[in-house]
């Protein structure tokens, strides 16, 4: 079994700053890819950031220059740094990664998801 826990969420003014974790447990072998995605009421879940075992990023254009993802191998966690948020980044924001468990197949998992409300 492999779970996901996000940490981090939380109310904060526009323009504002915050930071989510996600931290990896269970039965892994590796992380592969790690992504942040985040979802509205009535809304498809939408990839935020994304961040290679390399440390490859991919960030969706409404976020490009204001959140930043990066990771450590070693502790198995993610991190997505947030500044200059703005009201549209309200949603709740979800981890997912690739991981190879000890059965060594590679499978897709998601955290729980953790509510990130801008408003002032």
């Amino acid at each position: 079994q492999v779970q996901l826990v996000e940490s981090g969420g939380g109310l904060v003014q526009p323009g504002g700053s915050l930071r989510l974790s996600c931290a990896a447990s269970g039965s892994i072998v590796s992380c592969e890819a790690m992504r942040w995605y985040r979802q509205t009421p009535g809304s498809q879940r939408e990839m935020v950031a994304e961040i290679s075992r390399l440390g490859i990023t991919n960030y969706a254009d409404s976020v490009k220059g204001r959140f930043a993802i990066s990771r450590d191998n070693a502790k198995r966690t993610v991190t997505l740094q947030m500044n200059s948020l703005k009201p549209e980044d309200t949603a709740v924001y979800f981890c997912n990664a690739d991981v190879r468990d000890t059965t060594n197949w590679l499978r897709n998992y998601w955290g729980q998801g953790t509510q990130v409300t801008v408003s002032s």
